[in-house]
């Protein structure tokens, strides 16, 4: 999704140049991120755990169309078993953990990008939500929650006639 910005600048050149507020905020991120990746050379090849856990959160769409609500989640690497979907008073749970392998003998990481850990997501439900008819499925590392809307909240088309 990309988004349009509703100010803008004046380049150097006078050009109109989108403003990008958040810039400053993403390369600081940027910044604190390399300072606590979750691992540390040594300089000699090998890694030393960092003690700073690492926390991962799923990426997920949320779509809507007249009959329902989905929320669909990257869980890559995880099994069905290893995830967990709670409802409770109208917010719905995505938790579970992923373990990063045991380092084989002979193998050294040079460098782990990836998140793993237990993560935990909550989405308040919208009004109009079935709880009794919510479903999930899980296939090939992506979670999808089907939120069926009730009767009163399902769009309906009315037809508009003309005297």
């Amino acid at each position: 999704m990309k988004i349009i910005p509703t100010t803008a600048r004046i380049s150097p050149t006078r050009t109109l140049l989108p403003m990008e507020p958040f810039s400053r905020l993403n390369a600081l991120e940027n910044r604190l991120d390399k300072l606590f990746s979750p691992l540390l050379a040594t300089g000699n090849g090998t890694s030393v755990e960092s003690p700073i856990p690492t926390l991962w959160s799923p990426l997920v769409d949320i779509t809507e169309d007249d009959k329902e609500y989905v929320i669909k989640a990257e869980l890559p690497e995880l099994k069905r078993e290893d995830v967990k979907v709670t409802l409770d008073q109208g917010e719905l749970s995505i938790s579970g953990s992923r373990q990063m392998a045991k380092e084989e003998h002979g193998r050294r990481y040079h460098r782990v990008e990836r998140s793993y850990g237990s993560f935990l997501r909550n989405f308040t439900l919208p009004e109009g939500v079935e709880a009794s008819k919510v479903v999930a499925e899980f296939h090939d590392g992506i979670l999808k929650v089907h939120l069926p809307k009730d009767e009163i909240a399902q769009t309906k088309t009315i037809e508009v006639k003309v005297h």
